[in-house]
């Protein structure tokens, strides 16, 4: 996990890790060991009937990009009830930018194309997409559409964005990527439960306590 305060992976959540690798992927998750209950509720967009599953991330965060071969197939059979989205951290100024280039794919209907392309551009081809006309150029030579994302990447529309992303973020007390957030109600994450493949896991467990009664 990347963590907000310094942004590197510390002794004490390598410590961590190290100490709960072992863990049986089908073993009964343990509050405060592998998730964490909210003390409040975080907001939650899905529709009634939904359970929502948010992914917070960042394009900057290695354990981000290591994660997410593992992610996609899990979203791929997630049962119908369960809404998952993803929001981009922003820790600081730069993880703030690169929030932005998620946002302006997802206001032009790009993020299924880009997504993992801006992944690998940053942590495979040493890219720094941190200036807007390296970016545009990015997404034009990726095949989008540079122009529209621009108009996007500049837009009061992603600037809202940004700003309710941090304040889920906040509301979920989230302090460091990749998590995951169920309903509003719990989160968990590799450096919690041990592997990102056990973090599944526990989501899955949680998603089947969210469809209980409260």
């Amino acid at each position: 996990m990347i963590n907000r305060r310094d942004l590197t992976l510390t002794g004490a959540t390598a410590a961590v890790l190290a100490a709960t690798g072992a863990r049986a992927q089908g073993a009964t998750p343990v509050e405060g060991k592998d998730f964490v209950r909210l003390p409040a509720p975080a907001p939650v967009a899905a529709p009634a009937g939904k359970i929502e599953v948010v992914e917070f991330f960042s394009y900057g965060c290695p354990h981000c990009y290591s994660f997410e071969p593992l992610l996609e197939p899990w979203i791929k059979k997630l049962p119908a009830d369960v809404a998952f989205r993803r929001v981009p951290a922003a820790f600081n100024a730069t993880w703030e930018g690169l929030a932005k280039i998620f946002y302006a794919l997802e206001a032009t209907n790009q993020v299924d194309a880009m997504h993992k392309r801006v992944f690998a551009a940053i942590h495979v081809q040493r890219q720094k997409l941190d200036k807007e006309a390296d970016i545009a150029a990015f997404v034009k030579n990726a095949g989008g559409d540079d122009a529209k994302f621009l108009d996007a990447y500049k837009s009061f529309a992603v600037a809202t964005k940004l700003r309710q992303g941090k304040q889920l973020a906040e509301a979920y007390k989230i302090d460091g990527v990749p998590t995951l957030g169920i309903h509003g109600r719990w989160f968990t994450a590799g450096s919690l439960a041990g592997t990102h493949e056990r973090a599944l896991a526990v989501a899955d467990q949680l998603i089947a306590r969210a469809r209980k009664p409260a």
